[in-house]
């Protein structure tokens, strides 16, 4: 999928957030969609991780300071993040995952990252997240932890097990406080 692909994809997410699903991304829109706190650091991620496949590793690394400077949101420019994805707040997010699925909501204070110095960004120590996840301010997810589909993280939980597919979970540590088929929308 091309970065223009993926950024329809992630502009019809905004649009489908805001209700206006009638609503078709297009380039216009895409410009102006660019001037949103909640889309335009979706945009210099998507850039920063162009930059990183791409062997620019010195332009990745500008974009990911912009977001991190304007934004408060610092996401490794190597971490596969699928389409959709939508940040309604940003401050205080770092996302150090080795993968998030397609529309993942992540508010803000959230952090995806080791449970201890990974310098070298080690997959095996890095979460691993499913599509249609959303996570609640000030959740931490911590380690080589998977996160199923469909995941709910509540606000400010500390997840540093498996949280299956389906499930909403919450505290510190995070349990299981409720369980859905996972394979729902």
């Amino acid at each position: 999928m091309s970065i223009k692909d993926v950024l329809f994809a992630d502009l019809a997410r905004q649009y489908a957030v805001a209700g206006l699903m009638e609503k078709q991304p297009a380039l216009l829109g895409l410009l102006l969609g660019s001037l949103s706190p909640r889309f335009m650091p979706v945009v210099i991620f998507r850039l920063s991780h162009w930059f990183y496949q791409h062997k620019l590793s010195l332009l990745a690394k500008v974009f990911s300071l912009i977001n991190f400077v304007l934004f408060g949101l610092e996401i490794a420019a190597r971490c596969e993040i699928g389409k959709g994805l939508y940040f309604p707040h940003t401050q205080g997010t770092v996302i150090g995952a080795s993968y998030i699925g397609e529309n993942a909501t992540i508010y803000h204070n959230v952090t995806f990252g080791a449970r201890e110095v990974d310098l070298g960004y080690a997959e095996s120590s890095r979460p691993k997240v499913g599509d249609n996840v959303i996570v609640g301010a000030g959740a931490k997810v911590l380690g080589g932890v998977k996160v199923g589909n469909y995941a709910r993280i509540g606000a400010n939980a500390v997840v540093i097990e498996d949280v299956p597919a389906g499930a909403t979970v919450g505290g510190i540590p995070a349990r299981i406080l409720k369980f859905v088929d996972g394979d729902r929308n």
